[in-house]
């Protein structure tokens, strides 16, 4: 079958989902392929004039109400700004229908567990956009730390810059706004990191942190510092960076040091990932080199769209989808520490414990 999916939002984020999706759907006749058949049928954002512009592209409706999105699709993706995510995830939730909702999930800790509690007791298929889980590079790291010969994992060092995105190619004017946005770089960026530091090294027992408004706009801060203690006892530190360097879109770099080896990240497209031993270097670049790394390993690659839409389809076809990851509950727990760090950054950098119980 062909999964009608519906767009609600025509921005940058929006574009880039268009494009996996169809990727999805071109390769879905291929045998052993993960594509899964979909078409886009209804596109809306405020502004008409970019929802045609997407909508166009793709044969769509331009719809006027996201209500008319949600009643012809059977799943959407939420790419709006973020202060308007719980109530289109509440739309689609209320109609039954799957979503897929951008990070974070909203402008604060509390509307963001409101969402959750909209996603649960509706019980539809979800899944959040934290899709640095699906990164090659990030998947090759992951193993490289988890080999038994590298040892415990003492200390992370993880630094994730980009241009200020309210200008050049992202021109998201609306990430000024503090209502819109919550706040800045850290939600509205790193929320992603936080993701990866449970994701990657366990669970997180405590933070530490100091912000910066080196832009003067309220609310929206431009450097976060943020030390972090692991429920295993290794330590680390998350750097985030709105800058104006306008040749540097968004670049992310990590260093593992593990008691028998060093795992280094140099950026988080294609890599490099490098582990040193005693023994010598492995480098891993490139994004074939990192797929194939990967599938030799039995690891596979798939897009978060390509895992959404199977989900939908099993679904659709009266089969229990299993839980995606990221989802809701995932995303939440990265709120949880987003919040812990802007409340120690109040603070002055007193250290915020983090709650042990993870969300259901």
């Amino acid at each position: 079958m062909t999964i009608r999916v519906g767009l609600l939002g025509a921005g940058l984020i929006a574009a880039y989902h268009a494009i996996q999706l169809n990727l999805s759907r071109d390769a879905a006749s291929t045998p052993g392929s993960t594509g899964v058949d979909n078409t886009i049928v209804a596109v809306y954002d405020p502004d008409r004039e970019r929802a045609a512009g997407l909508a166009g592209g793709q044969g769509a409706e331009v719809a006027d109400r996201p209500e008319d999105v949600v009643a012809a699709s059977d799943a959407v993706f939420v790419c709006t700004w973020t202060s308007e995510h719980l109530g289109m995830v509440r739309l689609a939730a209320e109609s039954g229908v799957p979503v897929f909702c951008e990070k974070p999930l909203s402008v604060d800790l509390a509307s963001s567990r409101e969402l959750v509690e909209v996603v649960h007791d509706a019980g539809i298929v979800n899944m959040v956009g934290l899709v640095m889980r699906t990164s090659p590079t990030m998947l090759v790291l992951r193993e490289m730390v988890e080999d038994p010969t590298s040892g415990r994992v003492m200390n992370v060092v993880f630094r994730d810059d980009q241009y200020i995105p309210t200008q050049g190619m992202y021109a998201s004017t609306w990430r000024s706004d503090r209502a819109l946005a919550g706040s800045g770089a850290l939600l509205e960026h790193s929320i992603h990191d936080l993701d990866l530091l449970e994701w990657l090294f366990g669970a997180v027992d405590s933070v530490a942190a100091h912000q910066s408004f080196f832009h003067g706009i309220d609310g929206i801060e431009d450097s976060v510092s943020s030390l972090v203690k692991f429920r295993s006892g290794a330590t680390g530190s998350l750097a985030s960076v709105w800058h104006d360097v306008l040749a540097r879109p968004s670049q992310r770099r990590m260093e593992v040091f593990c008691e028998r080896a060093t795992i280094t990240l140099d950026a988080d497209d294609v890599g490099p990932v490098r582990r040193q031993t005693s023994d010598g270097e492995e480098v891993v670049g490139g994004h074939q080199d990192l797929v194939d790394w990967l599938s030799a390993r039995g690891i596979p690659t798939t897009s978060s769209e390509d895992d959404f839409l199977a989900a939908v389809r099993t679904s659709i076809d009266g089969g229990e989808a299993p839980r995606l990851r990221p989802d809701v509950d995932d995303a939440l727990r990265a709120h949880v520490m987003a919040d812990a760090i802007y409340r120690s950054a109040a603070a002055d950098g007193a250290p915020v414990a983090i709650p042990v119980d993870l969300p259901r």
